[in-house]
């Protein structure tokens, strides 16, 4: 594990995810403090793809649990898979009519509760996998109830099966939660944690992430594209685009050959950075002043 934030950020470029120094130092805190690390901010900003990074950085497996409305413990944790525990029950059945036998309820309940017909879940698996980065990606769609669930799970790092026991990491795995902030998460969850807002890039950052992922792309060309989605991120867009867009679009135009952006390159290439007819529409009849220095 990188011992200073300075060495966490070299090892997170190193991915190809470049931190800035706030961002280095909570997401560091955050692992040596064992605390989970509270990632909010617009769609697009590099959340999920620093829980990402930090993986690839520590070789550890990505445990994903995508929350969404309704989501509830049994899917976070775990399961009982049962058609394979009726098989096992019917076989056992049999083999008892084949031998005139009687079945001892409590050993057909030890068995149909083995650790084999246990089916984990993202949490479970990364409480049982060390070392492990768990990312609860988009906490905002999950409801309060899920919420005081994760409380507990991420404050005890263990959890408690009733037909089994508990079951408590060796070494807890690093925990990023993500947050679009389409509604407020409770105080007490975010206290749990470290919280960390993170924004889009500045121009001069965004044409560096541009060239670290394109390396290939044209200097004029990673300007333009970088400058380009500073302007649409400021326009009142449906969905203004984040660098996952961006790299998209810079992707895209290399594709086609183009060497710079302009207003013909940049019209063929729209749905690369925009999703929404609507945005679409009201930028290709402002390109002009889009493509303006």
């Amino acid at each position: 594990m990188p011992d200073s934030p300075a060495a966490l950020a070299t090892a997170l470029r190193a991915t190809g995810y470049l931190p800035d120094d706030g961002l280095a130092t909570a997401t560091f805190l955050a692992m040596r403090m064992n605390r989970p690390l509270f990632c909010e901010g617009e769609p697009g900003t590099g959340k999920t793809a620093l829980a990402q990074a930090l993986a690839t950085t520590l070789d550890a497996p990505l445990i994903r649990l995508q929350c969404h409305d309704g989501i509830d413990a049994g899917q976070a944790l775990y399961d009982w898979d049962f058609p394979r525990q009726l098989l096992h029950l019917r076989a056992l059945e049999a083999a008892a009519s084949a031998d005139d036998a009687s079945l001892d309820p409590d050993a057909i309940e030890a068995s149909l509760y083995d650790e084999r017909f246990l089916l984990s879940r993202p949490i479970l698996r990364a409480l049982r996998t060390s070392p492990s980065v768990l990312l609860i990606d988009e906490i905002d769609r999950a409801d309060d109830e899920f919420e005081a669930f994760l409380l507990e799970v991420l404050t005890e790092h263990a959890v408690t099966i009733p037909e089994i026991g508990e079951i408590r990491a060796t070494t807890p795995p690093v925990v990023v939660l993500t947050s679009n902030r389409t509604r407020e998460v409770h105080d007490a969850l975010k206290r749990r944690c470290l919280y960390l807002w993170l924004d889009h890039p500045d121009i001069n950052r965004e044409i560096e992430i541009l060239r670290s992922r394109l390396p290939d792309i044209p200097e004029r060309l990673a300007g333009q594209v970088a400058a380009a989605a500073h302007k649409l991120r400021a326009a009142d867009l449906v969905k203004p685009p984040g660098v996952a867009e961006s790299l998209d679009w810079a992707r895209a135009l290399m594709l086609v050959g183009a060497r710079h952006l302009d207003v013909e390159s940049a019209a063929h290439t729209l749905g690369a950075v925009l999703k929404y007819r609507e945005d679409a529409d009201r930028v290709r009849n402002q390109l002009d002043s889009l493509l303006a220095s």
